[in-house]
């Protein structure tokens, strides 16, 4: 029988099993939208294109599968683009559709007409221009295929408007065949015992965790080598959650912003043992110092990574939680007294720590109060900022696919909406998104998203008046001269939380911080709660640019 492409797209999305697209429509896609219609699917209407490609990253990370999200031509297609770079960075699965003017109009500057394509070309994985509609089916297997196997990222596919409505009779297949795509997974046996070798003869060893731990679900792989080994573990922004904190091996996070020990224990380690991380300039800080003396094993399924930034000893190409399984085999507990002993002193010496005298709203107090109050399954997801650091710091994570944030890209405005696709995912758990003023201004339309699809989504705004992170450098290199930082005019976010249709709360007054969190998360549908925190406090440790990772300004007079 012979289908529409729009009920091809439909139908192969469903056989991916997908439960929900976020986007909006447009004029190209209104065929597709009336198939829609009638379908099973559940869109998600957002009230941004970023807000849409956002979600479906946040549904991406707190469930491993491809999020999916849709927008129509030129602008819409475009509106994306920032969403699809986040997702590219932190290898996220994502699969985004884009609708595009027919075919024979391609090239002739049509209206909203883009280069999609073209455009994303750098951040995507792979992206796809559906010239005729009996190439749909086979496109869409293809997208999701590459969109979650090997290094996990994003996928496009530009749509035409007489793709959607031609129609075709072939059948979805059942399996796609890509020569020129076949990641390595298992990792090659020799080299695994290369690494068990190394690890066994070191006497100063480390696990530096990342993301890929996450992505390939190996973080229980990554505690029985941590717990064999009696090995400390450290991860990166990306890779929180992928190792227990609560553990005594857990040094938190390292880099710029991480505990003072863990980039001590980097820098004074004989031996690497690098997971699914990539060794980014937040991490290594200036390279020449990072890790002197130190044998590195980098396991990782991206190739390209391995020996990208920092020379690498033992590669290991490959799917961690295989790598790992085939590791633990051969790895074995050795006495090493001395390093333990000297990881804990530098861990009782340089402890985590802030100044909570006074009556002023501490930012780090709220995100200690949130992690008392939540739950270890709960989510949390941040936008990007003094808050976000704070966040990796004061909260607890014990679970990988808890802690949603930005990490490569950096992206503001990713917290809210990446929430609420967390949310629809799993609708059992608390999902709080920890904002700051400036961040959550770039989305907060999507609470009428919210609302809408009664989302109970938490926001904490942890609220200074300041573009905080871009005022912390000008407070200490530039002199205190706080240039277009300073937020004036910011609106009154429980008025706009009520405006539309969210309870709104604020909180001035430290005695208020626990009972506020504690009547928010008992309050039905999404709650913004606006904390006025002091304002020119800032984030310590931290590493300056260009600087060795153990020359850490740490912020006490």
């Amino acid at each position: 029988m012979e289908k529409t492409g729009s009920q091809i797209l439909i139908d192969s999305l469903l056989n991916e099993g997908v439960e929900y697209v976020f986007g909006i429509p447009g004029g190209v896609l209104i065929p597709l939208f009336d198939t829609l219609y009638d379908s099973q699917i559940k869109f998600i209407l957002t009230r941004h294109e970023q807000g849409a490609g956002h979600a479906a990253d946040g549904y991406a990370r707190a469930t491993g599968k491809a999020g999916v999200c849709l927008a129509t031509s030129g602008p819409g297609a475009t509106n994306l683009t920032t969403a699809i770079a986040t997702a590219f960075m932190d290898s996220v699965p994502m699969v985004a559709l884009t609708g595009q003017v027919k075919t024979h109009l391609l090239g002739n500057d049509a209206f909203q007409e883009a280069d999609i394509v073209g455009i994303t070309r750098p951040i995507t994985k792979h992206s796809y221009l559906v010239r005729e509609v009996k190439d749909l089916a086979e496109t869409i297997k293809e997208a999701f295929y590459i969109a979650n196997s090997g290094r996990p990222g994003p996928v496009l596919i530009d749509l035409p408007g007489d793709v959607t409505t031609n129609k075709h009779s072939g059948a979805i297949p059942s399996k796609i065949d890509l020569p020129g795509y076949r990641p390595s997974l298992h990792g090659n046996i020799k080299q695994i015992k290369n690494a068990a070798e190394l690890i066994n003869q070191s006497k100063c060893p480390v696990i530096y965790a990342g993301g890929g731990v996450i992505a390939s679900s190996a973080s229980q792989e990554l505690t029985e080598l941590a717990k064999k080994t009696k090995i400390p573990v450290t991860t990166t922004l990306m890779g929180l959650g992928s190792f227990p904190e609560t553990d005594d091996l857990s040094l938190g996070m390292l880099g710029m912003h991480g505990t003072a020990y863990a980039n001590y224990t980097i820098t004074h380690s004989d031996c690497i043992i690098a997971v699914g991380a990539r060794f980014d300039d937040r991490i290594t800080g200036r390279i020449d110092e990072f890790a002197p003396n130190a044998k590195i094993i980098h396991i990782d399924v991206d190739p390209t990574s391995i020996s990208k930034n920092i020379k690498v000893h033992i590669p290991v190409v490959g799917d961690a939680k295989f790598i790992l399984e085939e590791l633990n085999k051969y790895v074995q507990l050795v006495d090493r007294e001395p390093w333990t002993n000297q990881v804990n002193t530098w861990k009782n010496k340089h402890p985590l720590a802030y100044s909570n005298a006074g009556d002023k709203i501490k930012p780090q107090f709220v995100i200690e109060e949130i992690c008392k109050l939540a739950d270890g399954r709960d989510i949390i997801t941040t936008d990007v900022g003094q808050h976000q650091m704070w966040t990796s710091q004061y909260y607890t994570f014990t679970n990988p696919r808890t802690f949603l944030t930005s990490g490569g890209l950096g992206t503001m405005g990713y917290g809210f909406p990446a929430a609420i696709g967390a949310q629809l995912a799993f609708p059992d758990k608390n999902v709080i998104c920890i904002s700051g003023d400036g961040s959550f201004q770039m989305n907060l339309q999507e609470l009428s998203t919210a609302v809408r699809y009664k989302v109970p989504v938490k926001v904490a705004i942890l609220d200074n008046g300041f573009l905080g992170m871009v005022r912390q450098w000008q407070d200490l290199f530039f002199n205190k001269r706080y240039s277009n930082t300073q937020l004036s005019g910011n609106p009154d976010f429980v008025k706009i939380a009520e405006a539309y249709g969210a309870t709104g709360f604020l909180i001035e007054k430290k005695d208020d911080v626990a009972s506020t969190l504690e009547k928010a998360l008992k309050t039905e549908g999404p709650v913004v709660m606006d904390f006025k925190t002091e304002q020119e406090e800032n984030v310590y440790p931290m590493v300056p640019a260009g600087e060795a990772i153990h020359r850490m300004i740490d912020g006490m007079a």
